[in-house]
């Protein structure tokens, strides 16, 4: 995905690999195995959060995850051809399994108000817009993002609220009463949260030159979780009414130093450089929850369901901004400007990409839910009886309704 990636010959599967290509993938198939766990697990179970929403979270989750990797191989395969064909090696899948990461960001920011087949052209759309500017940043400008702060995290997150504020929805202005959590629905996404945390060191090192720098990524990332996690939970008691802790904040603040320390996650920022910004993206993002989130919501209309700005954002853009000092100071290799564009561009990308996007998914044939089935998994899932009996009756909207309705607009034309 980015420069850094190690000088290995790709290979075609089948294949024959040479000794050092086998010791290489054995190396770094650990390292696949967790950025895998977070795709389907950490992803899928953060957004477990919402009441009645849970099998749309985990399942669509799995849908698009699935789906989007095998796109994000086309895609970013087309840049890299190797005699008209596309090659696959450890470092493809995983870079495959990065590019998803942005659509499941974006999904956090439209979830519960949009259809599984809006979802799907979401994918489609995204992910080969993330591709082209994967190629700017890596190849063109040549800038440094081994943590992908900016070419995941920012471009996910702002690519999905502009995708959120075209989807605006005045009937949910005042809310609704599925959009919330339980106690035992907060419990389920603590466990995205866990795995989430854990692994990932992993992410941010995944593409990382093996050895020493490696492990820089692995310390570096280490240190500004940690560091987050005492600033989020400091700040959530803060804020919070008699001091006590809100699980929005440790569900989600908890991770943004993974985000944030991700561009210069390889770089010599040393221990109190990776911790200080790990304690930064603890207070932005915590602060970001607990009150600017509604300011987007009311002012400007951007209904944030996971409140992305917060966690992958402004932790985004501050890693970006953290990259750009980084190599102003030598602490990398590179160009302080080519990292600036580096950041720009991935902004534009996904503030111009999601609202062209938002509108092809506003077209009326995708079986977009009405307001009142919002934040529902009975409008698209078998729910058992017991879980269905205290909700009002649904307006039935299965999957086949958007092919039917689609086929119906084009009689009426014609």
């Amino acid at each position: 995905m980015l420069n850094v990636t190690p000088p290995v010959p790709s290979f075609s599967v089948p294949c024959h690999m040479g000794d050092f290509q086998r010791l290489l993938t054995w190396r770094v198939s650990p390292v696949f195995q967790d950025v895998h766990v977070m795709i389907f697990i950490g992803f899928g179970f953060l957004m477990t959060f919402l009441k009645r929403y849970g099998f749309s979270s985990v399942g669509g989750n799995l849908l698009l995850a699935a789906f989007g990797l095998q796109w994000g191989l086309l895609t970013q395969g087309f840049w890299h051809l190797t005699d008209g064909k596309i090659k696959i090696n450890i470092f493809k899948i995983i870079n495959a399994d990065f590019s998803t990461a942005t659509v499941l960001i974006s999904f956090g920011a439209v979830l519960g108000k949009t259809s599984l087949v809006q979802l799907l052209i979401m994918t489609v759309l995204e992910i080969g817009i993330f591709a082209i500017n994967e190629h700017l940043v890596a190849n063109v400008f040549e800038a440094n993002d081994v943590g992908a702060s900016m070419i995941i995290h920012a471009f996910g997150a702002y690519f999905g609220l502009a995708v959120a504020r075209v989807l605006y929805r005045p009937g949910l202005k005042n809310g609704h009463e599925n959009d919330g959590s339980v106690y035992h629905s907060d419990l389920f996404a603590m466990i995205g949260t866990v795995f989430l945390w854990m692994f990932w060191p992993s992410f941010n090192s995944a593409i990382a030159e093996p050895g020493y720098t490696q492990l820089m990524a692995v310390i570096n990332t280490y240190l500004s979780l940690a560091a987050c996690v005492v600033s989020a939970y400091a700040i959530s008691c803060l804020v919070e009414h008699k001091g006590k802790l809100d699980m929005v904040h440790i569900q989600n603040a908890t991770l943004a130093g993974g985000v944030a320390v991700g561009t210069c996650a390889d770089m010599n920022i040393g221990p109190f450089g990776a911790m200080l910004i790990g304690f930064v993206a603890g207070i932005i993002s915590t602060l970001g929850f607990k009150y600017l989130s509604p300011i987007l919501a009311a002012k400007l209309g951007i209904q944030d369901t996971c409140g992305v700005h917060n966690l992958h954002g402004m932790p985004g853009i501050l890693g970006g901004l953290a990259g750009i000092v980084a190599v102003a100071l030598g602490k990398k290799d590179g160009k302080a400007a080519m990292q600036a564009a580096a950041l720009a561009s991935s902004l534009g990308f996904a503030l111009v990409g999601g609202i062209i996007t938002g509108f092809i998914m506003k077209l009326p044939f995708w079986a977009q839910p009405p307001d009142q089935n919002c934040f529902d998994d009975s409008i698209y899932w078998e729910v058992t009886k017991n879980e269905n009996t205290d909700r009002k009756p649904l307006k039935q909207i299965g999957l086949h309704d958007c092919f039917s309705s689609g086929v119906n607009i084009l009689k009426g034309n014609m």
